[in-house]
């Protein structure tokens, strides 16, 4: 358990793509190969939650923000829920990271922690983080490090290897890391069109995934949900099915503490020339 729980307790607390060949020509003189067939639509019935996520993967839309990769500003607007200790902590985090330097700003609005670990957040606790006093921190150069190195890899097999060591793949946990690893990284950085379809390629290849439906996170948005259930505990996966992305992760504990441990909405995330935030 020494290095598997190291692994687990820094995995999901932070805040090379692979090389492409050129394809041969065909000649004339060499039999043509058969179109393959497209693949079924995500939302078909009877898919395995390992076939939905393929489909998903094999038609993420491009979004807006895929195209102002180039501005200077990463911008991430996050709500959290975490487990400390004997109480949950609230925080609405939004974080710009200048992608030249990794410096940047965050404001947080914090609310009172609520005491125990069973707590349930929904769409009307998020409604009081307006009223919530504000903080702004300012990091210097170097200070607001990426999950992983830029730019993630977009090959899925690269991917997962960044996310979790390999050597800890026959562990019992390794799903877990991989969930909880996907959700790191996207809670941490801005992922684009491929970056977004290397993640649920990843997913895809997680033999104890499981589709739960259609779902709604607490900011009422809709989207296919998948979860992942190892070692006591259970990530919950809310995607967008249409972009890819992940709107919403949440992660409960059993044994003898069981309860919340974690959730988090990605509420916007994109591209700005400034650091500035009065049009928030």
């Amino acid at each position: 358990m020494g290095l598997l729980g190291s692994v687990l307790l820094t995995a999901c607390q932070s805040g090379p793509s692979a090389g492409r060949s050129t394809p041969t020509p065909v000649s004339p003189s060499q039999p043509q190969k058969p179109t393959p067939m497209p693949p079924p639509a995500a939302t078909g019935s009877n898919l395995t939650a390992q076939q939905r996520l393929t489909a998903l993967a094999a038609s993420v839309a491009v979004t807006p923000a895929d195209h102002t990769t180039d501005l200077p500003y990463t911008y991430l607007h996050l709500q959290m829920w975490n487990r400390a200790t004997n109480a949950i902590t609230r925080t609405d985090l939004r974080r710009w990271r200048r992608g030249a330097d990794n410096s940047g700003r965050e404001i947080t609005r914090r609310l009172p922690d609520m005491l125990g670990v069973d707590h349930r957040p929904d769409a009307d606790e998020r409604e009081l983080f307006a009223h919530a006093p504000q903080k702004t921190t300012q990091y210097g150069r170097g200070t607001l490090r990426h999950y992983l190195p830029e730019p993630p890899p977009t090959d899925p097999t690269a991917l997962a290897h960044a996310l979790a060591p390999p050597i800890l793949a026959n562990e019992s946990a390794y799903p877990l890391l991989l969930a909880c690893g996907i959700v790191g990284l996207a809670t941490s950085q801005y992922l684009n069109q491929e970056q977004r379809t290397a993640t649920l390629r990843l997913l895809a290849g997680i033999p104890a995934i499981t589709y739960q439906g259609e779902t709604t996170d607490i900011a009422r948005r809709a989207g296919p949900a998948f979860a992942v259930t190892a070692d006591g505990s259970t990530w919950q996966l809310i995607i967008d099915g249409h972009t890819g992305e992940l709107l919403a992760a949440h992660e409960r504990v059993t044994g003898i503490r069981p309860g919340l441990f974690s959730y988090v909405l990605i509420l916007e995330r994109g591209h700005t020339n400034t650091d500035a935030d009065a049009h928030r």
